[in-house]
């Protein structure tokens, strides 16, 4: 059964850091291209970040300069390493692993940037 997990959000100063890990099960992780989502209050999901199974990395404009997307393919996990949080970040973080028509998404892991 494919499942994936993150973990590591919370409450965060503006400019501060946080470090979300996406654990993943069922299925083999190293072949596939892996995602980071977001959901704002009142928006819509976006992408944050994307990784290939090879390592290359696109970001959004967004968080480009801030975030960095990593993966250990020995422990099946994702990162998502955010640098001087804005207000703006503010969200749940989803992970996504696509493997050809099917999705799978996590629960969400909130983050919330406030003083």
């Amino acid at each position: 059964q494919v499942q994936v997990v993150e973990s590591g959000g919370g409450l965060v100063q503006p400019g501060g850091s946080l470090r979300l890990s996406c654990a993943a099960s069922g299925f083999t992780f190293s072949r596939y291209a892996m995602s980071w989502y977001r959901q704002a209050p009142g928006k819509e999901r976006e992408l944050a970040a994307f990784i290939t199974s090879t390592g290359a990395t696109v970001y959004a404009d967004s968080v480009k300069g801030r975030f960095t997307i990593s993966r250990d393919n020995v422990k099946s996990t994702m990162y998502l390493e955010m640098n001087s949080l804005k207000p703006e970040d503010t969200a749940v973080y989803y992970c996504r692993a696509r493997m050809g028509s099917n999705d799978y998404w996590g629960q969400g892991t909130r983050v919330t940037v406030s003083s």
